[in-house]
């Protein structure tokens, strides 16, 4: 056993005694041992009933002769980061997620390692960290919150934040804001639509690094629990049988995740979170795979924020499981790629039925008939940029407008909300990159005023920065090179006519390249806006949004 390195032989009986100061026993150190990395914590709500998953994992590991050993990790709420300083850090913290794993599963040799996470960057972290480690590994999550009701209609987060652009032009009051902000999260669990945590939390079952359900299943069902406690006794086949991270991530376990995403119609985010995942499986995943798999696939779930469904209506139509299985018939889907089953995908779902072919549409009659992301390309992404075009409306995909340039999100949203933007205009959000950010803030505000004031259909917004997965509408992020990497979008003017054409995927600036060259040759590198701890380092060291934002 690896953990035979820690606490086997006579050396080690110092070890032994510093462990059974904790209250473990000789049996329990006889014993493979399983580290549990736990996220919870008191701020995120998905996070706030982990101890309780925990708690489960911990009872499966002990039914099947493993001893756990639980430590934590950092998480942060995007939701609650949103707008302000705090989103500096959001994505930043998936790298100190995933160090501080690969810290404790080096420090301490576990046989295995269950990662609890449910929100946002928390996920991702922690799966590039087992991939990093590459010891038998299996991810259970929170599961999704339950969707709020206001007036006998489902909303969520997205509504919260709409609303307040709803508010700015005297649409509701402030009791009625009030109202809806204390009915759109009804509980604990990851927020009800598919955004970047559901997005990722769906993904980590496709990955094969979750069970089947994972995504889908409920925070405050009895079946979360009990799935957690399957996944503890899966961990200790996992290690009889020596199934690694590297194992089950493999190109064609990515290229079916990707597949996924563009059925469900993910966050962009995930345009994110898989490179960087697959970058610690040495498999460059460039975002060309993206457009097209995208070609190929039909986007068949309509979840909010572009449509009207919740994660517990995608439950209770089958699941990923349901999905997967409706997708075998087009062929794309690569059914060999092992999972933490210990059996194939194709064999996890072969029995899975869709039971809502609202939710789940049937192949013939798709919302869309490509997947919901889509990469843009042109010199004015030059490396591409990301939108989640099941989220634009038909009038936005294609667009001709003059460009209104911000160098800050707090700018951008200043303007919208004093009603001084126009239909037609192009918003322009500039050094909100990865490096001048620092962090690529996600920018829910902005786009959900947007669609608050009523310009969602003729407004589209661009950034180097990123986007929640709560966001609908023409907003196209991850825009790279970034301004204050030297990319184009630094050299823009207000007045400047931008062309978006989605369908072909192209993002063009319409000024003459002789012009172009005299605003670069007269472009000053902007002043970091944090210059010391942490971010600071990481703007220094991460690289662009189409690598995944990874760190040299």
């Amino acid at each position: 056993m690896r953990s035979d390195l820690m606490k086997k032989g006579v050396e080690r009986s110092p070890h032994r005694s510093l462990f059974k100061a904790t209250g473990l026993t000789d049996e329990e150190l006889k014993r493979p041992i399983i580290g549990i990395a736990n996220s919870a914590n008191e701020v995120i709500p998905g996070h706030i009933h982990l101890n309780t998953i925990v708690e489960a994992v911990k009872a499966g590991i002990r039914m099947s002769g493993g001893t756990p050993l639980e430590f934590s990790t950092i998480g942060v709420c995007d939701g609650i980061a949103m707008g302000h300083q705090g989103m500096k850090y959001s994505l930043g913290s998936r790298e100190l997620i995933a160090d501080s794993i690969e810290i404790m599963g080096n420090a301490y040799p576990f046989d295995g390692l269950v990662i609890v996470p449910n929100c946002d960057k928390i996920i991702p972290g922690m799966l590039m960290a087992a991939a990093r480690l590459n010891i038998p590994s299996i991810m259970i999550s929170g599961g999704p919150m339950l969707a709020g009701n206001y007036k006998n209609k489902s909303i969520d987060l997205i509504t919260v934040f709409e609303a307040i652009g709803k508010y700015s032009k005297k649409e509701i009051t402030e009791d009625q804001l009030c109202e809806i902000e204390g009915c759109a999260c009804p509980g604990a669990g990851s927020c009800s639509g598919m955004f970047t945590a559901n997005s990722m939390n769906c993904l980590s079952e496709v990955l094969g690094m979750a069970l089947p359900y994972n995504g889908t299943i409920p925070a405050v069902f009895a079946d979360r629990i009990r799935l957690a406690k399957y996944t503890g006794m899966k961990i200790m086949e996992l290690v009889e049988k020596d199934i690694k991270p590297s194992d089950i991530l493999t190109l064609d376990t990515f290229k079916n995740t990707i597949i996924v995403d563009m059925a469900f119609g993910g966050s962009t985010n995930t345009s994110l979170h898989l490179p960087a995942i697959a970058n610690e499986v040495g498999i460059k995943l460039g975002l060309d795979y993206f457009n097209e798999l995208s070609e190929k696939t039909p986007h068949l779930c309509n979840m909010s924020p572009g449509g009207s469904h919740h994660i517990e209506d995608l439950h209770f139509a089958g699941g990923i499981p349901a999905l997967i299985n409706r997708l075998r018939a087009l062929k794309t889907i690569n059914e060999d790629c092992l999972t933490v089953t210990g059996e194939t995908i194709g064999k996890n779902v072969m029995n899975a039925n869709v039971l809502n072919s609202d939710v789940i549409r049937p192949l013939d009659n798709p919302y869309h008939k490509t997947g919901g992301l889509a990469v843009l390309y042109g010199n004015l992404a030059k490396n591409g940029a990301v939108v989640k075009k099941s989220a634009v409306a038909n009038e936005m995909l294609k667009h001709e407008g003059p460009a209104r340039v911000f160098d800050s999100e707090e700018e951008a949203l200043e303007s919208i909300l004093s009603l001084k933007i126009k239909k037609g205009d192009v918003i322009v959000i500039r050094y909100e990159g990865p490096k001048g950010g620092p962090g690529m803030r996600e920018m829910l505000a902005p786009t959900s005023a947007v669609a608050g004031v009523g310009l969602d259909k003729d407004v589209a917004l661009i950034t180097d920065g990123r986007f929640s997965g709560g966001t609908r509408g023409a907003a196209i992020g991850h825009v790279s090179p970034e301004g204050a990497d030297g990319g184009l979008i630094g050299l823009v003017k207000d007045g400047d006519i931008i062309s978006i054409d989605i369908p072909q995927n192209k993002l063009e600036l319409k000024v003459d390249s002789q012009e172009i060259e005299i605003r670069r040759k007269n472009w000053k590198q902007p002043e970091p806006k944090i210059k010391k701890g942490y971010m600071y380092r990481y703007s220094l060291n991460v690289k662009s949004a189409n690598t995944g934002a990874i760190l040299e």
